[in-house]
């Protein structure tokens, strides 16, 4: 047994792959939308759609079609990801306006004195649209896992 045995574990490679398409969606948003590329979205948080959302409700989605939705190991994985998207659509979305915030009283008194320019990121948390998107887009990757990879 080797810690490389955790790369043949379906369910792992599930979520994996729900964080990763998450990413990659981010990635094309932005080519899209603003017309430039920025592979730092691959690994940064925050955007259009949630990867710790993706991440988590695919792995509880792949967990509860393995092993029932009624086990305790979907609990588990369920209560997970509804403390991730809380946390990403609340407490995480509040440090980011107020990053912001501070950025730009930061910015303010740059102008007027000498003062070293931090720059706080503000792009940590959710909206509740990017939460729901990265929560659909889970449940289809599982769902399509699923289908692909049957247990």
């Amino acid at each position: 047994m080797s810690f490389f045995d955790i790369f043949r574990n379906r369910l792992f490679m599930c979520a994996v792959l729900g964080w990763f398409l998450a990413q990659v969606m981010k990635c094309v948003i932005i080519v899209i939308k603003d017309k430039r590329v920025d592979l730092k979205r691959m690994i940064g948080s925050g955007g259009m759609p949630s990867s710790h959302t993706s991440f988590t409700v695919s792995l509880a989605t792949i967990m509860g079609l393995t092993y029932r939705f009624d086990s305790a190991q979907f609990a588990l994985a369920a209560t997970l990801a509804l403390i991730v998207m809380y946390d990403a659509a609340g407490v995480r979305q509040a440090a980011g306006k107020h990053a912001k915030l501070l950025n730009e009283i930061v910015e303010l008194i740059m102008r007027g004195g000498d003062w070293n320019n931090v720059q706080l990121k503000e792009l940590i948390g959710h909206t509740g649209k990017e939460v729901f998107a990265g929560a659909i887009l889970g449940i289809i990757i599982a769902l399509t896992f699923n289908n692909i990879f049957p247990a």
